[in-house]
């Protein structure tokens, strides 16, 4: 279905929602675009191509942060746009290794400083997804706003001075639009995919 054949509306207390302007089959496929960030799970790393997420038992590690894995050249070259940055950061905290929503929030800022567009943007922008704040128990935002200072603390070798990041660009807001993901992810700006079983 093309993005024209679907429309966003606003669901009062439920955030955006999509429907279709005209009548579907069942299992008709509505939509579909690359996910705008993703990361592999602490748990499936190694094991996963970080690009294709294929499993793969001889994948080639990143000869710079030896975190990333990759199926071979291709998806090596394919995946350094978002692997660049991440890579420097991987490296400088180590031997530490950032939480998976770190390593997300990352991968959306890095995205979001390059202005890169992907297609499933086409529907939906990162700064439309809707902010969980107002919902959150202070204990809640506690535990988000430590997650906004172990990001800044991560991005420390590419970010030195994150007062200088665009305002649309706040870690703390960042991670109150990723509140309710599960722990293994892709975001693909309005969907998200479990990926548990890839």
């Amino acid at each position: 279905m093309e993005v024209a054949a679907l429309e966003r509306f606003l669901s009062p207390g439920k955030g955006s929602g999509l429907r279709s302007r005209r009548k579907v089959r069942p299992g008709e496929l509505l939509y579909r675009a690359e996910p705008f960030a993703y990361v592999v799970t602490k748990e499936q790393l190694g094991g996963v191509c970080e690009h294709c997420l294929q499993r793969n038992e001889h994948l080639h590690r990143c000869s710079q942060c030896k975190v990333a894995k990759y199926c071979g050249k291709s998806c090596q070259k394919k995946a350094w746009l978002d692997h660049k940055r991440e890579c420097r950061c991987l490296q400088n905290v180590k031997p530490n290794f950032p939480p998976d929503s770190v390593r997300l929030a990352g991968r959306i800022v890095f995205k979001l400083l390059r202005q890169s567009s992907c297609l499933s943007e086409r529907l939906y922008s990162f700064s439309d997804l809707q902010s969980n704040a107002e919902q959150l128990s202070e204990e809640m935002k506690e535990g988000l706003r430590h997650l906004a200072h172990t990001l800044q603390l991560y991005l420390k070798a590419e970010i030195q001075d994150a007062s200088h990041l665009p305002p649309a660009i706040d870690f703390f807001q960042i991670f109150t639009k990723l509140l309710l993901l599960p722990s293994l992810f892709r975001v693909s700006c309005c969907t998200v995919d479990i990926l548990q079983d890839v």
